[in-house]
């Protein structure tokens, strides 16, 4: 693994506002402590909460880094005390509550995962923040099962592409809403059953469509705004709304009788605040149920870029734009 530097590269915002205000700088490598590991980061995804706490919005839990990233592919460079999981040099991906933007990232052992043969850094580096995130919503909290329906908002985001190809997996119906028709063949191919444009088309009425009047089980928002009183129109007899981010906005006007006819449930969730102990869970169900479809090659991480990592106000630019298919990547270091 060679020697370990004091000082590596880190990205931070420097202030608040676009992708300018990212910035590259030398911090000291951080050492890992009880149970921890330190990854030599080869590859970190860019998501959507860099982005907003980049603007400002989103402030690193306490004890988080302020460097910014929120999942890393790597290799095991030091473990700490007590940490057997992962041998030094094994290759491993991880969600870290920050710190992901860096040459190294510490993360508590359990947090981590082995990388599946088959899968390069930089896709591996697009995997923990989607994977996490779409299991313990859809599947935890929205309880989707084999034969149902879930409908999911921003179907070429990272979060959509994963839900499509894990809900397909898990033998349910898919329905995905896109911006363009560009994007809803992507999620078409990607194993989606119906596909809506919702610049073109109502999507609660797409959806009771595509469903023979039911509606969906499950929808996975991101969307927040009006988009809320929708997903109520559009759900199904006991159908499970989840909440993972309000892109138009966090407050909205709902009229809650749909919620009582239908026997409607509506939750949400964060992933970044949660504690390791909770990640671990999560990590834990994921290499049991989903680590092997990684391992076959039926899922696979829709990769919609890669940027150097002194690139990365580029990468953030990408996201900013909304064209992106997929993730984006920041590869750290190719050695």
């Amino acid at each position: 693994m060679g020697q370990i530097p004091e000082m590596m590269r880190a990205v931070v915002a420097e202030g608040s506002g676009g992708p300018d205000v990212l910035k590259v700088v030398q911090r000291p490598v951080p050492n890992p402590k009880e149970g921890e590991i330190l990854v030599r980061v080869k590859a970190a995804g860019v998501n959507r909460p860099d982005v907003i706490q980049r603007q400002g919005g989103y402030p690193p839990p306490p004890g988080a880094p302020d460097i910014l990233g929120l999942e890393i592919a790597g290799e095991v460079a030091a473990t700490g005390p007590n940490a057997a999981r992962f041998a030094v040099g094994a290759p491993v991906m991880a969600l870290v509550p920050g710190g992901g933007y860096a040459d190294y990232a510490v993360v508590h052992e359990s947090n981590a995962l082995p990388i599946p043969p088959g899968l390069s850094f930089e896709e591996a580096g697009a995997i923990p923040e989607t994977y996490f995130t779409v299991w313990t919503n859809v599947f935890d909290r929205g309880r989707l099962q084999s034969g149902e329906t879930l409908l999911v908002h921003g179907g070429t985001s990272g979060i959509g592409t994963t839900a499509i190809q894990l809900a397909k997996a898990f033998g349910a119906t898919v329905i995905a809403t896109a911006g363009s028709q560009d994007k809803c063949d992507a999620c078409l191919r990607l194993g989606a059953d119906a596909a809506i444009n919702y610049r073109t088309q109502d999507f609660v009425t797409a959806t009771k469509e595509a469903t023979g009047g039911r509606g969906a089980d499950v929808i996975l928002d991101m969307v927040g705004g009006d988009y809320i009183s929708r997903n109520y129109e559009a759900a199904a007899q006991d159908g499970r709304i989840v909440q993972i981010a309000f892109l138009q906005g966090p407050k909205a006007e709902v009229d809650f009788r749909r919620l009582m006819v239908k026997r409607l449930t509506h939750t949400g969730s964060t992933l970044r605040p949660r504690s390791p102990a909770e990640k671990a869970d999560i990590a834990e169900a994921l290499e049991e149920k989903v680590w092997p479809l990684l391992a076959q090659g039926r899922c696979r991480p829709v990769m919609d870029s890669t940027f150097a990592f002194e690139d990365v106000a580029k990468a953030h630019a990408r996201m900013d734009g909304g064209e992106h298919i997929g993730k984006i990547v920041l590869v750290i270091d190719k050695i």
